[in-house]
């Protein structure tokens, strides 16, 4: 890869990031926690993996976005409005 190619990914790279806005990665049980202040939370789940599937979920919370993932599915409160993704990506 050419010096320039590298530094065109490298910025590539930091303005993903910048879009991303604030992104917390919490545990499971903290996210479930999160999901029970809101009345009708948006959550956005995908599955991934490799080897062994995973399950991850997005949400927003006072304007912080929040990220989890867990080995099982977790329980989602019956309100929640629910969008299927094909990948969550995490810069």
């Amino acid at each position: 890869m050419s010096a320039g190619a590298a530094a065109a990914a490298a910025a590539a790279i930091a303005r993903a990031i910048k879009a991303s806005g604030v992104l917390v990665r919490v545990s499971s049980t903290d996210f479930q926690n999160i999901l029970r202040k809101v009345e009708k939370p948006l959550v956005i789940q995908a599955t991934g993996g490799l080897f062994k599937s995973n399950y991850r979920y997005l949400t927003s919370y006072k304007g912080f976005a929040f990220y989890t993932r867990s080995s099982s599915q977790i329980l989602l409160p019956s309100g929640a409005e629910i969008i299927v993704a094909n990948k969550i990506w995490i810069p």
